[in-house]
């Protein structure tokens, strides 16, 4: 109908209107036409109203209330820009995207190729899961945990496996990965021991660019290139590992295979327990965050020892608890920053 024809007195029906089938005829004062859901508006009308706003008898429409021109009506195109992009450059597509892409009428869409990443672990200590250890040996769990933590992103993971102590073997097998792929990330053999052979094939067959940061746990962090492909040498203590991994790691990988990293989501929680802190280095401590259920109030705690080398405090955990490298000791009652894994693991 047209609103500017409206007076509350009986319009005619002269038609229906279907989605996929419009009508097609005219529409003159005094007369309406019904439309049903995802139908197109007929020529000359500019208003729907909604089937219990209105009266029937007969052919005969009489409305129980007045309607404003564009009422219930969506125009052609309302919900994009004109000029504007559908898509930002480095956006990561999901599902969402996929069926806003298709709603504007694109079957595809030029994207990145996704990078592809070599993993290793080093040390003649490593041993694989499911095998009985020597004398003197741990499982290997830092390959897998980086492998299932890439898992979700845009590149292509390759395992390479465990590279012994040996000073040739890891070289060979460093200049061979960097021929084939983009990344080349390992996991111990990067600190200043007599066995730590990787960052010497790094300085002799590339750039060292970076080697050590402020942070705990994760200070033997390395970062570089080996001839044409990008290094990133993690620490081989498992916590800090994965550590670098999630503050690191994971948004430099998502810069490089083209996206755009998202801001980690940042909350501030009151600390239940005590955590000791010594001043210098800034620390992330795995911790659970949750809600005090009398006040709702956003609490959290640690996982308790924090040592680097245990695993099992991220058994329980749902976040890291970020201790700035100027404080001391944090003390029950605190503020304190957190940092949510589902923010973290992209």
């Amino acid at each position: 109908m047209r609103a500017e024809h409206q007076n509350l007195q009986p319009l005619r029906q002269v038609g229906t209107s279907f989605a996929g089938h419009p009508y097609v005829g005219a529409v003159e004062p005094g007369q309406c036409v019904r439309i049903f859901t995802g139908a197109a508006l007929p020529d000359l009308t500019d208003a729907v109203v909604p089937q219990e706003n209105t009266s029937v008898d007969g052919g005969l429409i009489t409305l129980t209330e007045m309607v404003q021109a564009a009422e219930h009506v969506r125009a052609p195109g309302n919900d994009v820009i004109k000029g504007a992009p559908i898509l930002a450059r480095g956006t990561r597509i999901s599902a969402f995207h996929i069926g806003w892409l298709s709603a504007c009428g694109l079957s595809h869409v030029d994207v990145y190729d996704q990078p592809k990443v070599a993993v290793f672990s080093t040390g003649d200590e490593l041993q694989l899961p499911g095998n009985p250890l020597s004398e003197g040996q741990i499982y290997d769990s830092n390959r897998i945990a980086v492998t299932q933590l890439l898992a979700n992103l845009p590149v292509r993971v390759t395992d390479l496996g465990i590279l012994k102590d040996d000073a040739a073997a890891v070289k060979q097998a460093l200049l061979d990965a960097a021929e084939k792929f983009d990344l080349i990330i390992t996991s111990g053999g990067v600190s200043v021991g007599d066995a730590d052979f990787v960052t010497d094939v790094v300085r002799s067959h590339g750039e060292l660019a970076l080697w050590k940061i402020n942070i705990k746990p994760g200070k033997p962090l390395a970062f570089g290139r080996i001839r044409n492909a990008w290094f990133l040498g993690l620490p081989g203590n498992p916590v800090s590992t994965i550590v670098t991994l999630l503050m690191i790691a994971l948004p430099a990988i998502l810069k490089h295979s083209g996206a755009i990293p998202d801001a980690t989501p940042r909350f501030y929680a009151r600390l239940t327990d005590l955590i000791i802190h010594r001043p210098g280095r800034e620390e992330f401590q795995r911790g659970i965050m949750g809600n005090d259920p009398e006040t709702g109030e956003v609490t959290v705690r640690a996982t308790g020892d924090q040592g680097s080398n245990r695993l099992a405090t991220f058994a329980d955990a749902n976040c890291l608890i970020r201790v700035p490298k100027n404080w001391g000791d944090v003390g029950t009652g605190r503020t304190v920053e957190v940092l949510p894994f589902y923010g973290l693991v992209t």
